[in-house]
């Protein structure tokens, strides 16, 4: 199964598609030794000011990699559109400065992502976080200068995984906006319905071959290094409760 999260793809094909999906991620660092308090407040605060539409909130734990005991609280799917209409007076901003900013240590990013619909394997999912609450997200770093084989790469990926046995609920999302240092270009998330999924076996270097050509596995190794400088692995665990659903 950890195959299946080896993709993406640095375009920017859905820029001017005003049917693009988007989210918007806050990572967070909370302070441990208030984190009852703050898991109660983002509840309610979700509950009252993001429970549906593109304004719903969804909160994750990242459990691996360098972020580990960070919160993601992630609003969308949303277009730029949205953004000028999210909530902000009646209370909105009041209640995260009052009730959520003095209980965590430090927001770390605030970030927007754009998925790639052509490429996505997606449709599966309806909305309900808990059929998929266990997320593999492989982060790329673009290298400096043209990196062409990048498209060809992810397009290969998003063809094995369409065509493996089984569900596999799998997307590509492209940061909007640069970081400096950080390198968080490009990222991938598998969706999975619990850790048990992770031993499956998908056959994949098979399958890749199967519908790339003869030689092609071997081919996408030299497409990696050639186009790639980095890429790290996190585990988010959907927080049911936090989210206010």
């Amino acid at each position: 199964m950890v195959a299946i999260v080896f993709g993406s793809m640095f375009t920017m094909t859905a820029q001017n598609d005003e049917s693009y999906e988007m989210w918007e991620d806050i990572m967070i660092t909370p302070d441990n030794t208030k984190l009852k308090i703050l898991g109660e407040n983002i509840r309610k605060h979700n509950q009252k000011y993001h429970k549906e539409g593109p304004y719903k909130a969804t909160v994750y734990n990242i459990t691996t990699g360098p972020n580990a005991g960070k919160i993601i609280w992630e609003m969308g799917k949303l277009t730029y559109a949205d953004l000028d209409k999210r909530p902000a007076v009646g209370g909105h901003d009041e209640d995260w400065r009052d009730n959520i900013d003095p209980y965590i240590k430090k927001t770390n990013t605030v970030e927007y992502w754009k998925s790639n619909k052509a490429l996505n394997n997606t449709d599966m999912l309806d909305g309900d976080n808990s059929k998929y609450p266990i997320l593999f997200i492989r982060y790329f770093e673009v290298v400096d200068g043209p990196s062409p084989g990048v498209e060809m790469f992810f397009e290969r990926v998003s063809k094995t995984i369409k065509a493996l046995d089984g569900i596999n609920p799998w997307g590509v999302y492209y940061n909007e906006f640069r970081q400096g240092n950080l390198g968080r270009h490009i990222a991938t998330f598998s969706f999975s319905p619990n850790w048990s999924d992770f031993d499956r076996d998908v056959n994949w270097v098979e399958t890749f071959e199967k519908v790339n050509g003869e030689g092609s596995f071997q081919n996408q190794q030299q497409l990696y290094q050639a186009n790639f400088k980095n890429s790290w692995d996190e585990i988010w665990v959907y927080n049911k409760n936090m989210s206010g659903d």
